[in-house]
């Protein structure tokens, strides 16, 4: 049994690698401030914190408390579109924020320090997204995984820290914050269905992704830790073959019995138009492959939609700029 900490662990992933970690029989801590996650998601064989990984003297609290072993850091604020308005916020959370926990980790000795990065670190026109890639990310939140990604890199060298980068995509599943205007589009659509609200498209919808489900995803990244052939690599995870927009309003229409969405199409914003990951590496140095077809993905998640029920969009209170907001994002 080893001690570990996983942040953002009452969020979407964060959650679901807590329930892997615990079935496999590790002593998990769950941190999260709730600002995108419940509490009701943490697993009750956790110890659930509430705090902020941006409180550096609660962080440090607890590897004194715990002496924990490993580190799985999945705490972030992921709205990615939204990320070029929220630039303080955006670089606050998700780069300081982790910095506080690479030095405790450091200062602790950890065995294995796991981050969630993003695809959003290669930026566009790199598809199919291979590791060996240059990154080039084109928003602050691409720029704040990136950043990280390099923090860790040179713990690496400096202070033999060890690490597992994975750069996820597009992951959905049971959980995900569906009441989110801002990011997680199969949330949004599914809410949105209940709501009896047309679906919103940034574009024309031929924007493809590559849409990830949570139950092939979490396991993966639990395991990692416990894996010396995955240390200090970066891996793509998540599934292969990419869906338009529309493909993905089609699907969901049809769990939620809508014979033909009804879709209002918003100006385009600025986003990656395709993206979408090749995953070699991972299937190649974990033996990793996603098993969920997308069809499949979409039916468990809107099934567990149906149950938890529409929940109210809220709005992001902290805009720092403005100009060239999207229009919905202002109301």
């Amino acid at each position: 049994m080893s001690k570990i900490i996983v942040t953002g662990g009452a969020g979407f992933i964060g959650s679901h690698v807590v329930d892997a970690l615990i079935e496999r029989g590790h002593e998990v801590v769950a941190l999260d401030d709730l600002s995108g996650g419940f509490k009701e998601n943490v697993n009750p064989k956790a110890e659930f914190v509430e705090g902020s990984v941006n409180d550096e003297e609660l962080i440090n609290r607890l590897f004194n408390e715990h002496k924990f072993e490993y580190v799985f850091h999945l705490a972030a604020y992921a709205a990615e579109g939204l990320s070029h308005f929220i630039r303080k916020f955006n670089y606050n959370n998700n780069v300081l924020g982790s910095i506080n926990l690479i030095n405790a980790s450091v200062n602790h000795n950890v065995k294995c320090f796991v981050f969630t990065s993003s695809i959003a670190v290669y930026g566009a026109g790199q598809s199919p997204m291979t590791e060996d890639m240059k990154p080039e990310p084109e928003d602050p939140y691409g720029i704040a995984k990136y950043a990280v990604e390099l923090d860790l890199q040179n713990a690496k060298r400096m202070f033999d820290l060890n690490h597992v980068i994975f750069r996820p995509h597009n992951v959905y599943g049971e959980r995900q914050n569906i009441g989110d205007r801002y990011r997680n589009v199969i949330g949004i659509f599914m809410n949105q269905a209940m709501r009896g609200e047309p679906f919103t498209i940034f574009g024309d919808g031929e924007q493809q992704r590559a849409f990830s489900y949570i139950g092939d995803v979490a396991p993966v990244i639990a395991d990692a830790a416990f894996n010396e052939k995955a240390y200090n690599q970066i891996f793509n995870v998540g599934a292969d073959e990419p869906f338009t927009v529309n493909h993905l309003a089609n699907l969901v229409s049809k769990e939620f019995g809508i014979n033909a969405p009804n879709i209002t199409y918003l100006p385009e914003r600025n986003e990656v138009k395709v993206a979408f990951s090749d995953h070699s590496k991972m299937n190649n140095v974990l033996r990793f492959k996603a098993q969920t077809s997308f069809e499949e993905g979409i039916k468990r998640m809107a099934s567990w939609a149906k149950e938890v029920g529409a929940k109210q969009s809220k709005r992001f209170d902290n805009i720092e700029i403005l100009k060239n907001l999207p229009p919905l994002w202002k109301e």
